[in-house]
């Protein structure tokens, strides 16, 4: 079976700006990569647990953390703390998980390492009786394709904006 986080990497390419090919249907189901670079992708999980649901995993394939690079374990480093803020500003939601699963006992359901980064909005009343818990269980959704495209594209211009703050106006991935 073909690993559906390397199917995306290949029809992703790295590329030297957020400028990612917007064709969305290039694979099945449909994905929404916001970051592409030689070493990571980032793109929207398609089942969310609220919206904004973040996937960042390596462009080369590993099934734990314990197995990738210290190259890919820098640049994790480097852009794990960049996509929350991207992903807060979007989203205007300032809580969130980073969540990252190591085997199917440990509820990994992709085998590819990869890390979740979960927005966690406010409880309202109605939602204090949903199952919303810290290591990415509760209420999951389809993800909406024209609402993805929307998003992705917000995301990735908060992306360009959060480069150009982090390299000093360079702009560069």
């Amino acid at each position: 079976m073909t690993c559906p986080f390397c199917t995306i990497g290949t029809r992703h390419p790295p590329s030297k700006s957020t400028s990612i090919n917007p064709d969305y249907d290039l694979t099945t189901p449909a994905s929404f990569p916001i970051l592409s670079t030689p070493l990571l992708l980032a793109f929207l999980d398609i089942m969310p647990l609220a919206p904004g649901h973040l996937l960042v995993t390596t462009r080369q394939h590993h099934e734990k953390i314990s197995d990738v690079t210290e190259e890919e374990a820098m640049e994790l480093g480097r852009w794990l703390p960049r996509l929350s803020r991207v992903l807060a500003r979007v989203s205007g939601v300032w809580d969130w998980n980073i969540v990252q699963n190591n085997g199917a006992a440990a509820a990994q359901v992709v085998p590819h390492m990869h890390f979740h980064i979960i927005p966690r909005p406010a409880l309202t009343p109605e939602l204090r009786n949903r199952s919303f818990t810290m290591f990415g269980r509760g209420q999951r959704s389809e993800l909406d394709d024209e609402e993805a495209g929307e998003l992705v594209g917000r995301l990735r211009e908060e992306v360009e904006k959060e480069v150009v703050r982090c390299e000093g106006g360079k702009g560069k991935l």
